[in-house]
C-alpha cells in the first residue's frame, strides 16, 4: 500500500473529526512556517469527553490506514489533546482553551490580526 499524501491524511483527519461532530474545524497549511509539520488541523469539542472521543477517532482512523501516530499528548485533562501524525498535527480543544491560545492567528498569516 502506498503511503498517504499529506492531503489524503488531512482529509482522513477532517472526516474523523466530522464523524463525531467536531466544531469549527480549521486546516492550516504551515509549510515554510514550521519545521515540525506541514499541516495543522484545529478543532473544538463541546466537552472534555468529546475532545477525548475526537482524538480517539483520529487515532483509530489513522491506524486503519496504516498511519501510526508519533504521539498523543494531553489525554489526562482532555481540555487540549494533540495528535501528532508527523505531516499533520491535530489540535483538539475546548472552545475556551482554543480562544485563549488562538493557534489560528499564530500560524495563519491570512488571519485577521
Amino acid at each position: 500500500m502506498n503511503p498517504m499524501t499529506t492531503e489524503q491524511l488531512c482529509q482522513l483527519v477532517v472526516e474523523a473529526l466530522e464523524d463525531l461532530k467536531a466544531k469549527d474545524i480549521k486546516v492550516l497549511d504551515v509549510r515554510g512556517k514550521s519545521s515540525i509539520t506541514d499541516v495543522m488541523v484545529v478543532a473544538s469539542g463541546t466537552s472534555d469527553r468529546q475532545v477525548k472521543a475526537l482524538a480517539d477517532s483520529v487515532v483509530m482512523k489513522a491506524k486503519q490506514h496504516n498511519v501510526t501516530p508519533l504521539g498523543v499528548e494531553g489525554e489526562q485533562g482532555s481540555e487540549w489533546i494533540v495528535v501528532d501524525l508527523v505531516d499533520v498535527v491535530v489540535h483538539i480543544m475546548l472552545p475556551q482553551v482554543r480562544d485563549f491560545y488562538n493557534l489560528e492567528k499564530l500560524w495563519d498569516a491570512n488571519a485577521p490580526q
